[in-house]
C-alpha cells in the first residue's frame, strides 16, 4: 500500500510523493471535495492540476458524480492510473461522494492490491481514517445533504489507523485555527493522532506509515 497524505498539497516533501507515485505519470484528479461549491468547483480544479502538470504528471479529472452507481465502471477507469490526488474540501461531502459511488470499496481494493499509489490532502487525507468526528468544526456536515442529497456519514474509510488532523498552526490556510484547536483536544484526551502542519506529511510505502515533518 502507497499513501501520501498531507495537510496541503506536496507539503515539503514533493520528492517523497514523486517516488511513491514512480515519478510524472498519468494521474486521477478526484476533486469531488468541493462539490458543495459549485461557483469555486472549476477554480479549484485547477487550482490543482496546474501544480501537477508543472511538476510534469499529466492530470485527468475523474468526477464520482459520473460513476453513481457504477461502481465497476469506476474501479475499470481508476485501474488505468498509476496514481489518485484527491483534494481538500469539505470531507463529509467526500465522503458522501465515495459512498454513492462505490469509491469507498473500489480504492480500498486498489490500495490492497498495490495497484495505484493514493496521495490525498486535507479532506482528501482525512478520509481514509476512521472516522470523522471533530472534522465538524471545520467542515459542514449540513452541506451534505444539499450536495449529495443523502444523510450525513460519520465513518471515514479506515485505512489508517488514527485521525489526521490539517491545517495545525498554518495560518494561511486555517486562519481560525480549528485544526490546531482539535489537535490539542485529542492531545488533552489521549488519543493518538497526526497533527500536520502544512509543511507535513504521513507516507505509507508497505505497512508502517512515516510522519515526515517540514
Amino acid at each position: 500500500m502507497r499513501l501520501f497524505l498531507s495537510s496541503y498539497r506536496f507539503g515539503a516533501h514533493y520528492d517523497r510523493f514523486a517516488a511513491l507515485t514512480g515519478g510524472p505519470c498519468a494521474i486521477a484528479v478526484i476533486p469531488n471535495a468541493c462539490d458543495a461549491w459549485p461557483d469555486a468547483w472549476s477554480g479549484a480544479v485547477t487550482s490543482d492540476v496546474v501544480p501537477l502538470r508543472r511538476k510534469g504528471f499529466r492530470p485527468e479529472v475523474v468526477d464520482l458524480r459520473d460513476y453513481l452507481g457504477r461502481p465497476a465502471e469506476l474501479e475499470r477507469t481508476l485501474r488505468d492510473f498509476p496514481a489518485v490526488w484527491v483534494r481538500g474540501g469539505n470531507t463529509f461531502v467526500l465522503r458522501a461522494q465515495f459512498a454513492r459511488s462505490g469509491a469507498d470499496s473500489v480504492l480500498r481494493r486498489l490500495l490492497t492490491e498495490d495497484t495505484l499509489a493514493y496521495a490525498g490532502y486535507s479532506a482528501g487525507a482525512c478520509l481514509l481514517t476512521p472516522d470523522l468526528h471533530g472534522l465538524e468544526e471545520s467542515d459542514d456536515p449540513a452541506e451534505v445533504y444539499s450536495a449529495c442529497g443523502i444523510e450525513t456519514r460519520w465513518d471515514g474509510l479506515d485505512v489508517v489507523d488514527r485521525p489526521i488532523v490539517p491545517h495545525v498552526d498554518s495560518p494561511a490556510t486555517d486562519p481560525e485555527g480549528h485544526g490546531s484547536r482539535l489537535a490539542a483536544r485529542l492531545a488533552e484526551a489521549g488519543t493518538p493522532h497526526w497533527p500536520l502542519t502544512d509543511d507535513d506529511v504521513v507516507v505509507v510505502d508497505g505497512d508502517e506509515p512515516v510522519l515526515l515533518r517540514g
